[in-house]
């Protein structure tokens, strides 16, 4: 009979709603930023992979897209898509909710995890923002009613509360297998992918409620030379009205995203960077199938 491996190694996906903070608790868990965050539901368009191994554990964490019920325009259903064929292939799922209570979108996702395989834990998040503490038990008794889940983890993200308590959890439910990955590894994604993202977060952390939903980012240009790193990307709208935002007056705007964008790809890289941006205008192409793989937004990534 053959001995089983002594470390244990597994793919972990984080699900929920938009905006419950699956992308701030990866970067919780991994130690590091690597997926972009704002207040602003639906900020997460790709399943980003992020890495982290000990001495016997490698967990290899999913993050998703937010499920929800909108599924309108082709951005929604890809979104969807993209996080729902997800929990189909993983070992664990961590379902990530809010302590302020139950919607409409967490139970679309609890429907879409009671047809997975994979064992659930409810990860409940934000607790540091209750006013009421005395609140939390009657809350998570019925939670517990819902489904049958592994655990419930009241914990915050952001303030790293019950953070050990997860991985913990996590570790005992991983299989028995040899590391997939370099153990210095974090993600499989480029660092093209990363600035891209990273330029994208400026954005939607700038501008206004609606025009973040109808841009992207992409990068046309990225090279090492001479020890500075040139990166040129397009920040693709929808209207001519969208671009006069993005640029700003005077082409303020467009500036002052360069120039944050730049800085934390230099702390984040311990590089010299310079980054040159571009705004132009795609008609539609949030709701174009064909528009949405042309820009990277396709099943396989």
């Amino acid at each position: 009979m053959t001995e089983l491996p002594a470390t244990r190694c597994g793919y972990i996906a984080l699900v929920g709603r938009p905006n419950v903070g699956k992308s701030t608790l990866l970067n919780r868990l991994i130690g590091q930023k690597l997926c972009i965050t704002s207040r602003k539901p639906q900020t997460t368009r790709h399943r980003i992979m992020g890495i982290k191994t000990t001495n016997d554990v490698q967990y290899v964490f999913v993050d998703t897209p937010g499920m929800h019920v909108d599924n309108k325009h082709a951005m929604n259903r890809y979104l969807n898509r993209a996080a729902t064929t997800t929990i189909l292939d993983v070992d664990v799922i961590v379902f990530v909710i809010e302590a302020g209570g139950w919607t409409k979108d967490d139970e679309l996702v609890l429907e879409k995890l009671k047809q997975a395989d994979a064992p659930v834990v409810l990860a409940v998040n934000k607790v540091d923002r209750l006013t009421n503490k005395e609140a939390l038990l009657p809350l998570l008794a019925d939670l517990n009613e819902k489904m049958s889940f592994k655990d419930i983890i009241p914990l915050s993200a952001t303030k790293g509360i019950n953070i050990d308590v997860l991985e913990q959890q996590l570790a005992t439910m991983l299989p028995h297998s040899e590391f997939f990955f370099a153990e210095d590894q974090i993600t499989d994604r480029s660092m093209r992918f990363v600035a891209a993202e990273l330029i994208r977060e400026k954005l939607i952390r700038r501008l206004g409620k609606e025009l973040p939903y109808a841009l992207t980012v992409e990068i046309e240009e990225y090279k090492q030379d001479d020890g500075v790193l040139t990166i040129g990307a397009v920040i693709w709208v929808e209207r001519p009205g969208q671009k006069a935002i993005v640029i700003g007056k005077g082409g303020a705007m467009l500036k002052e995203i360069g120039r944050q964008s730049r800085e934390e790809l230099e702390k984040m890289l311990e590089t010299k960077v310079f980054v040159r941006l571009w705004v132009k205008v795609r008609e539609g192409w949030s709701d174009d199938e064909r528009a949405l793989r042309s820009l990277g937004y396709s099943e396989d990534s």
